[in-house]
């Protein structure tokens, strides 16, 4: 055989390993249709009527190429996946390439300028995992167990892998996006990249799937709340078999809610990504920027609302059952923040993008004045609730939703501390959720969407009532639970949801390394060191549950899964992050002074658009 045709052969048989898996790539095809060897058989891909997106075909060993372009080494695979998007030729490259390549022609061997950089990180490796303790190597081997592999390539963590569970796991089995986020962190800081990569890659190809509730199609762009790897017969064959990734978009979920915070997920995990790595070259692709544009078109589209915030319905986050957040729930509304601040940074400027920056930019503006102003309470701004007048018509008004003063719960008055205050968890007409929500609150903190002075306020407050929020396990994911009749109005009697249960008050150890962040962010580790001294004495015997019971976390929740992966890798991004505190520099968004400038009131003249911003100014944003 001539030396040519060997050299093609060699460089398609790498193809095979690491093609990303997309049928919509034109390499297939090429593939496809060339001559295999006699002992090769190519598998068409096939497309079940249930399962038509996100399909991977098992390839044979051998093929041809019919390209004439020159093809990347097997060791530079973010090369080869830059060069073809979905069938679309980029010319975009890495500057610079950990790697060691033979050229084929000459036989010489060619050594990047950074291997001994790469060299002196594997023995930096080394030395962390020896500072590394038992309870960490545990909990290192418990989450590479729950990695999911979709055609041999890592794409995911499973929510749980209780070995005790096995048929019994409902969608604990599958890969949650939300979910994924911690374990994502925790391989990015161990310099394991490629399985976030192949997360953030897969995830963008089911964006786009249009499943449908009584014929009702999603808007474009919504991302899936989970996925699983399923292995199917081909073509009816049951000796060839193809992978494919279901979703789940809500369709199948308690309450057949769609996932808000999929999306906003995926674009600050874009972005960490970028960051840690280095790896910006991902953010730039075209269907990735494409993903990004389509995610923001859906959160950013004219409604009937008249507020910044993000009117959304209950289930729709973290807390997926019925617990009265539907509305402008403050966990959607910090994660937006946060995912508009990021989006802004990794948008390429050009002519059709550019109206959809400035729109970003006015929504940012607008959501964190009215996050600020309207959510925030602390002792003097209780008082000032109750002395509200009501019933006010006019632009000027103080109490701009009608706020009735008996709202505020007998709790507060006896809970809220002299110093320190917290974002309530929601703001509708006539009505105030007074409860604290932990999610919302952290992340607000590291997405700078509070002030310097009331992300102190927040940590002063955890700190004042750690024995309610804290107490024998981190953290409460609200505070104070709904009890008696309360309960069974606002969560139709839900007996998962009972009171100090689940998410009605109880405490989810994943919570750790938000809470982690924030400190680290506000220069008080001291209460990070406090809360992991608390989980790391429990969470080991405990098998690792997803979140515990009573007002005081002593139980282990009595519907809780076991080795709940989010669980692991909260704890784990909690250590390296206290281990090496300016890693969390690249996690969180500083403030940004120019969104404190501008007003989208202030394109207008008109008397209607007018709002109270300079008056609070002085109250508020310093």
């Amino acid at each position: 055989m001539p030396a040519m045709i060997a050299r093609r052969l060699r460089r398609c048989t790498q193809l095979a390993a690491l093609f990303p898996k997309c049928p919509q790539s034109r390499l297939f095809s090429s593939f496809a249709s060339a001559p295999p060897l006699p002992s090769s058989r190519v598998l068409s891909p096939s497309y079940p009527s249930e399962l038509t997106r996100g399909i991977c075909v098992i390839f044979p060993k051998h093929l041809f190429s019919t390209s004439t372009d020159s093809v990347p080494s097997t060791s530079d695979k973010s090369t080869f996946e830059r060069l073809y998007i979905h069938g679309a030729t980029q010319t975009q490259t890495k500057p610079e390439m950990d790697r060691v390549v033979c050229d084929e022609d000459h036989g010489e061997k060619l050594e990047s300028n950074s291997v001994k950089e790469t060299e002196s990180n594997q023995v930096k490796e080394k030395d962390v995992e020896m500072e590394m303790s038992g309870l960490e190597k545990e909990a290192w081997w418990l989450l590479n167990r729950s990695v999911v592999n979709y055609c041999s390539s890592p794409v995911g963590t499973v929510a749980a892998n209780d070995p005790g569970l096995c048929n019994q796991m409902q969608n604990y089995d599958q890969v949650f996006i939300r979910d994924f986020v911690p374990s994502a962190i925790a391989f990015l800081l161990k310099g394991e990249g490629e399985i976030v990569r192949n997360f953030l890659l897969h995830t963008l190809q089911l964006q786009s799937w249009e499943k449908t509730v009584d014929c009702y199609s999603p808007g474009q762009g919504l991302m899936p709340a989970s996925f699983k790897v399923r292995t199917v017969p081909l073509d009816g064959n049951s000796e060839a078999f193809e992978e494919v990734l279901d979703p789940d978009f809500g369709e199948s979920a308690i309450g057949r809610v769609a996932p808000v915070d999929s999306g906003l997920w995926w674009i600050i995990l874009l972005r960490a990504y970028g960051k840690i790595t280095g790896d910006h070259a991902l953010q730039e692709r075209i269907d990735v920027q494409t993903g990004i544009r389509l995610i923001l078109n859906l959160c950013l589209s004219d409604g009937f609302d008249m507020f910044p915030t993000l009117l959304v319905t209950d289930g729709s986050c973290m807390i997926d059952r019925r617990m009265g957040i539907h509305g402008h729930p403050l966990e959607i509304q910090a994660l937006f923040y946060s995912a508009l601040r990021c989006a802004r940074e990794m948008i390429t400027i050009n002519d059709g993008s550019q109206n959809l920056v400035r729109a970003v930019s006015n929504r940012l503006t607008a959501l964190s004045f009215h996050i600020r102003q309207y959510y925030w309470v602390d002792m003097r701004k209780i008082n000032e609730i109750y002395r509200y007048k009501t019933e006010e018509y006019s632009h000027d008004a103080i109490n701009k939703f009608n706020i009735y003063p008996d709202q505020i719960p007998s709790w507060l008055v006896n809970w809220i501390p002299e110093r320190g205050g917290y974002l309530i968890g929601n703001v509708q007409p006539a009505h105030m959720d007074f409860r604290f929500f932990s999610l919302g609150n952290l992340w607000a903190i590291v997405s700078s969407l509070t002030t310097e002075r009331q992300a102190e306020g927040i940590l002063n407050l955890i700190d004042e009532k750690w024995d309610d929020l804290v107490a024998n396990m981190p953290l409460k994911i609200c505070y104070p639970a709904l009890e008696y009749d309360e309960w069974r109005i606002i969560t139709g009697s839900d007996p998962k949801n009972t009171s100090w249960s689940y998410h009605n008050g109880g405490s989810w150890p994943t919570l750790l390394w938000q809470f982690t962040l924030a400190c680290i962010k506000m220069g008080r580790q001291d209460l990070a060191y406090r809360a992991l001294e608390v989980a790391e004495k429990r969470l080991s015997n405990d098998k690792w549950p997803e979140y515990y019971d009573t007002r005081s976390g002593r139980f282990i929740g009595k519907q809780s899964h076991l080795y709940q992966t989010w669980t692991i890798a909260g704890f784990l991004v909690s250590k390296m992050l206290l281990r090496n505190p300016e890693l969390a520099s690249i996690l969180i968004c500083e403030e940004d002074l120019e969104l404190l400038e501008g007003c989208a009131c202030g394109l207008s003249k008109s008397a209607r658009t007018k709002c109270s911003r300079k008056a609070a100014r002085s109250q508020v944003l310093v």
